[in-house]
């Protein structure tokens, strides 16, 4: 029960819109599904990451220390408004819709970007240390903990394949060069304003 309920969480958690779902639709449209891909891979490594730091006392750490936890906010804000500037700087340039078999990004990059954007990510932290360590009972076996973050892994994966698969296909990845301008800069404004948020709270 307690498995199913910290899943069932997470799952949620995963799904729900924020900065590793925008970067998986915007990579999956603009750099083909093989890339957004491997991006998943990367963000399901880093929230395994979280969960593994939550159930060693993240938490405890973050209310022993708040100026921890602020000065996190604050990098990881920053760092998502860097990548929602590039976002609006490079905004008018045209798509270069790749062929088949081709990838703007190597799969090392995607991989270390989905990480990155994980870790840089606030949500995942306060999540996992709030919410997810309340569902693990004290003395959980290190079997049912291992099952646990592979379950995790997979949430991130699968749902942020799914949305990078569902925006690589062709008539959107046509409407966003179409639209691109557009696209870019809202995408890098809801990034933005997810930073500005994250740093200031």
């Amino acid at each position: 029960a307690a498995f199913t309920a910290a899943w069932f969480l997470h799952l949620i958690a995963a799904a729900s819109p924020g900065p590793a779902v925008l970067m998986a639709a915007r990579t999956g449209v603009t750099e083909g599904f093989r890339t957004g891909a491997w991006l998943a891979v990367g963000l399901g490594i880093g929230a395994v990451f979280w969960a593994v730091a939550a159930l060693f006392g993240l938490a405890m750490l973050f209310k022993a220390a708040p100026a921890l936890l602020w000065g996190y906010k604050i990098a990881g804000g920053v760092f998502l408004c860097w990548i929602a500037w590039q976002m609006w700087r490079h905004a008018t340039e045209p798509l270069a819709l790749q062929t088949v078999g081709q990838t703007p990004r190597s799969a090392r990059s995607a991989f270390r970007l989905g990480v990155v954007t994980q870790l840089s990510n606030p949500k995942p932290a306060v999540f996992f240390g709030a919410v997810f360590v309340g569902t693990v009972p004290p003395g959980t076996s290190l079997p049912w903990i291992g099952l646990l973050l592979i379950a995790i892994f997979l949430n991130e994966l699968i749902c942020n394949i799914v949305v990078a698969r569902a925006f690589s296909f062709d008539a959107p990845r046509q409407a966003y060069a179409r639209l691109k301008t557009g696209i870019d800069r809202s995408f890098g404004g809801i990034l933005a304003l997810l930073g500005l948020k994250i740093a200031a709270t």
